[in-house]
């Protein structure tokens, strides 16, 4: 996820504020479910904030909720923007909690602006709100959306509205499918309505590739186009945390890098054999050392099975002077390719054996975040696409450590599986 704070849009001066496109017409709209949605950086959280804070300001007692799939990616996304960017300077509305902590935002005339997370939402659906605004909308069910909507009976406001903005996905992503049919107003935010945007940041989201550059830079809801996980389903395979039982399996996956991303995994086994990614590091231009140290600090109290790593000696020699000890993986790739999609198909109880668990990334790697390439794991399924330049069946090597790292855990795992793939290969 990628900090709000980096995002070009909000360099420029934070007031006055002065909307264009399809900015200004939200803030006209009094239609109960809108969806602003257009490319990377046009200015659409901004303007929903915008609006949350000037309806706030306008009708004293108003509710309104801020939400996302999860409580903690508001912290340094949505939050960010709201009290650096739309917040006046020194606001009274600012004290209280630190952002990571903070629950709610009190106004002077009795409004109060709700933080919270789908992934908490007892709270969050105890009460009735006047606006509702969702970011990143594309992380949400349709389920969740709906229950949204049944809060929104505050009666405060002259009229009551639920607000979702989102970057496009996939044609078939029941967003699209709810616009098509009519049941949410669409609003199409653009690049041209963002005078901060640069041509630099255009040029960065012009080297993206597939799915990514039609989403994130001209805004189209788009499939991917020969994706080699095409049983990803990021309703499906990314699911909610929980607490992992000490007594399943554990082990490491580690992808070595520097200039490209360092990445090591944190896998959990349960005791019907489901895979799930429970933490990661992805980050780049850090001394493996570092990441040494830093695997040893979050792997402490936890039993790890066995660590996986990239064949560089150089560098495992490093993790194990540190005290990360490895063995080599299992790297052949159209053998772990079989295997990952076999996992990533529903089993017999209708439940794909793998997972990865939201908000599983220690921390953020802005130098990819900014240059939105992908910052997790779970962001590398779309661009991840066979090479039809090749004679073989081979994916196009790029934009693919977690998913390699991923490859090694589950031919760990299923190396049994491996072996018979080998000797069917052989034979």
């Amino acid at each position: 996820m990628t900090s709000a704070s980096h995002d070009p849009h909000l360099h420029a001066s934070h007031r006055p504020y002065q909307p264009r496109g399809a900015a200004r017409q939200l803030l006209y709209c009094r239609d109960t479910e809108v969806l602003i949605e257009g490319p990377a950086g046009t200015g659409k959280t901004r303007a929903v904030l915008e609006k949350i804070h000037l309806c706030a300001s306008k009708y004293p007692g108003m509710r309104a909720l801020l939400v996302r799939k999860t409580r903690q990616s508001m912290t340094q996304s949505v939050l960010v923007t709201f009290e650096t960017h739309v917040l006046p300077d020194d606001s009274p509305i600012l004290q209280g909690p630190s952002r990571a902590t903070r629950m709610s935002y009190h106004y002077p005339n009795g409004s109060e602006v709700v933080v919270g997370g789908i992934d908490k939402s007892s709270r969050i659906m105890s009460t009735e709100y006047d606006m509702i605004a969702v970011f990143e909308g594309r992380e949400l069910t349709q389920d969740d959306w709906e229950s949204l909507l049944t809060r929104l009976r505050h009666g405060v406001m002259p009229y009551q509205q639920a607000l979702i903005d989102t970057n496009p996905d996939a044609p078939t992503h029941w967003l699209n499918q709810r616009a098509l049919q009519g049941k949410m107003t669409r609003l199409l935010s653009r690049h041209e309505d963002n005078p901060a945007v640069t041509a630099n940041y255009l040029a960065t989201l012009d080297q993206l590739s597939g799915a990514r550059r039609l989403r994130l830079r001209q805004g189209q809801w788009s499939a991917s186009q020969g994706a080699v996980y095409d049983s990803w389903d990021a309703a499906t395979h990314l699911i909610d945390r929980f607490d992992i039982p000490a007594h399943w399996r554990r082990i490491r996956a580690i992808d070595l890098g520097f200039s490209n991303p360092f990445v090591c995994q944190w896998w959990a086994i349960d005791p019907d054999g489901r895979m799930y990614l429970y933490r990661e590091i992805y980050h780049t231009r850090r001394l493996v050392e570092d990441h040494a140290r830093q695997i040893v600090q979050l792997s402490a109290g936890e039993s790890i099975e066995a660590t996986l790593a990239d064949h560089d000696a150089e560098d495992r020699a490093t993790l194990h002077r540190h005290g990360v000890m490895t063995q080599p993986a299992r790297k052949a790739i159209s053998q772990g390719i079989q295997l990952v999609q076999s996992r990533l198909r529903n089993a017999a109880d209708g439940r794909p054996r793998l997972m990865l668990l939201r908000d599983s990334l220690v921390e953020t790697d802005f130098r990819l975040a900014d240059a939105r390439l992908p910052d997790r794991t779970e962001q590398e399924f779309d661009s991840y696409v066979w090479d039809t330049r090749q004679t073989r069946e081979l994916p196009i090597d790029a934009n693919n450590h977690g998913l390699d790292a991923l490859r090694y855990a589950v031919a760990y795992v299923d190396a049994d599986t491996t072996n018979k793939l080998s000797l069917q290969v052989i034979g």
